[in-house]
């Protein structure tokens, strides 16, 4: 069953280089380990998918934001990126991406 989105697909969002690994709730396949490369305030790419379906759901727990469900947008080779079900406030995101890259000279400019 496909899945509406509620927001936007913004592709062109800022992307921060990140090192994270989750267990992901994959919705109909259970816990699955999750190693997030980079992250946006509209979604993560992770880069050790074995495979998925666009619209599949996940939840996954961040630092500040807590857990968060996301849909699968695109597949390719092991890469796949997921984007949010609902927009993460600017200050949040920030102090996610704070935790999530404590070194400041790998943050992208804000």
């Amino acid at each position: 069953m496909a899945s509406h989105l509620s927001v936007p697909d913004q592709r062109a969002a800022i992307r921060h280089p990140v090192d994270y690994d989750v267990i992901a709730d994959y919705f109909g396949r259970g816990d699955v380990p999750f190693h997030i490369s980079n992250v946006s305030a509209t979604g993560f790419m992770i880069d050790n998918a074995s495979d998925g379906a666009r619209g599949d759901r996940v939840i996954v727990s961040f630092p500040v934001i807590g857990r968060i469900e996301a849909y699968l947008i695109w597949t390719k080779e092991n890469r796949a990126g997921f984007q949010f079900e609902r927009l993460i406030r600017v200050d949040d995101f920030l102090l996610m991406i704070d935790e999530l890259q404590p070194n400041p000279r790998l943050r992208r400019p804000r």
